[in-house]
């Protein structure tokens, strides 16, 4: 059903924070600050040959932001099947964030830092496709949050909402086993502080939360009325509690 005056927009499922539709083979979403980074971000991915992020196509009439449409399936439900958390599909995502790594690494999109970093890694954020029955990741999208940093933290995102870390977790041990298969996968060298990036995401979201709310942004406000704040402080809490066996 159309959601405003072109007749054949189609209301695409998440977009929790922003209205995202789809208009033939293009996303339309609503820009930010970050949009002319962003913009610069996918055309230097796309001119060197990574097609695993949409293109950067303009601005529209309403202006909006207009990317290529990545088809797939995107899981944005909150219980998500074990299908999507593979090892093979750790390991597939993890050398994806690598290779965008690489790419990004002494470019002046990185300036001082390592690398650029999506900074909002999840499985919400990524297309898949089905590989003889798992679900194999093929792209990553909505970069709206990318921006230069350390690979360690993009890492961290990673383990901390891939594997879902927090008081739902069963099997502590298969928990560690992923994160190391992640840590691998990327090729990280040193594997110290990859639970100080997750707890960093984690406190920095709470506060960019609250902070939000405060100011008054309709998006921040939605996600306290959905009681992701509370989750995430139980998140907090269980990662510092088992955070020896974690680290090992």
């Amino acid at each position: 059903m159309p959601t405003s005056d072109h007749p054949h927009e189609e209301r695409l499922a998440g977009g929790f924070i922003n209205e995202v539709v789809r208009v033939g083979d293009t996303v339309r979403r609503s820009g930010s600050l970050n949009t002319e980074f962003v913009a610069r971000l996918l055309q230097h991915l796309d001119e060197r040959g990574w097609n695993r992020a949409p293109r950067f196509l303009g601005i529209d009439e309403q202006g909006r932001e207009i990317l290529s449409f990545i088809e797939g399936v995107v899981p944005v439900d909150e219980d998500i099947p074990p299908s999507f958390s593979t090892d093979e599909t750790l390991i597939a995502l993890a050398r994806m964030v690598r290779e965008v790594h690489d790419l990004t690494a002494g470019t002046p999109l990185a300036g001082t830092e390592e690398v650029v970093c999506h900074n909002d890694l999840s499985p919400k954020n990524t297309v898949y496709r089905d590989d003889a029955g798992i679900m194999m990741p093929v792209a990553l999208i909505d970069w709206d949050l990318a921006a230069p940093r350390g690979r360690i933290y993009d890492v961290g995102h990673i383990c901390w909402k891939y594997l879902n870390l927090g008081p739902s977790i069963a099997d502590l041990d298969e928990c560690a086993r992923k994160i190391r298969i992640i840590c691998e996968a990327y090729g990280l060298e040193n594997l110290n502080g990859v639970v100080d990036a997750i707890t960093w995401w984690q406190e920095s979201s709470i506060w960019g939360i609250e902070t939000g709310v405060e100011a008054g942004d309709k998006g921040m406000i939605r996600l306290k009325n959905a009681g992701v704040l509370p989750e995430i402080r139980a998140s907090v809490t269980w990662v510092e509690k088992n955070r020896t066996a974690l680290e090992q």
